[in-house]
């Protein structure tokens, strides 16, 4: 299970990995729906996503006989440039399976951390499967507690920059980052409303909560190809479950 401890550690290690990015109140969205509203520049991390944060901390728990058989992912594009960062600041070599539809800017930037990319398939279920066939230490990007939990330090930052927050909204592709965010944030605060926010194209968790187990969808269609996941994530599906309040 994902503890306080759990994200305190996680918290320790991304400790001068990770570029700060403090909240943003946004004029306009707050007028529109008559709130307060802010956003979290997670963009302005170093490989342009929050991923990062999930990556680097699942690598540094990796044993040593698991880093030598070099690791092996399958993202649509942030993941992909995490796990490549993380890996070649750890010494390990990385594999990476991509859809072929990822945008060409994101295969470019993960092979310039040093990975070894491979184009297959339309989405990422598809470049899933190759990967986990490869033999290598597979990194998961979003089916993994351990690595949800590194994704979960954002909450300690909102927290720490908006402490009355009352609502938070967390983009739903396979359900890492909004377990690990959900998690942390009813443990700092269990009145706090966590909302999960995912494509109509591509609504795999709430199909999955609603039905009250996973279920795949037979397709996945979106431009946000960061949440484009048919399958949700059963090892993560139950901290959705329990501190996720609803899904737009």
């Amino acid at each position: 299970m994902m503890q306080l401890e759990d994200f305190k550690a996680a918290r320790s290690v991304l400790s001068g990995v990770i570029r700060p990015t403090p909240l943003v109140h946004s004029t306009a969205f707050s007028k529109t729906t008559e709130n307060h509203v802010y956003i979290k520049p997670e963009n302005l991390q170093v490989t342009g996503a929050y991923k990062i944060r999930g990556a680097y901390y699942k690598i540094s728990t990796l044993t040593q006989e698991e880093k030598d058989r070099g690791l092996v992912t399958a993202s649509a594009g942030n993941h992909a440039q995490g796990v490549a960062y993380a890996a070649q600041h750890a010494g390990v070599s990385a594999t990476v399976v991509m859809p072929t539809t990822t945008p060409l800017v994101k295969v470019n930037n993960t092979k310039d951390y040093g990975a070894n990319v491979v184009l297959r398939g339309a989405t990422f279920d598809d470049a899933a499967e190759l990967a986990a066939t490869e033999g290598y230490t597979y990194v998961h990007p979003f089916n993994d507690p351990v690595l949800a939990t590194g994704q979960g330090t954002i909450a300690y930052e909102i927290f720490q920059d908006l402490p009355d927050v009352d609502v938070i909204l967390v983009p739903i592709g396979g359900g890492g980052l909004a377990a690990g965010v959900s998690t942390l944030a009813k443990l700092l605060n269990p009145n706090v409303k966590v909302i999960g926010v995912e494509p109509t194209g591509a609504a795999s968790m709430k199909a999955s909560l609603e039905a009250g187990h996973i279920v795949p969808l037979p397709s996945a269609t979106t431009i946000a190809d960061g949440v484009a996941v048919k399958t949700p994530g059963d090892k993560v599906f139950p901290y959705i479950q329990q501190n996720v309040d609803r899904i737009l």
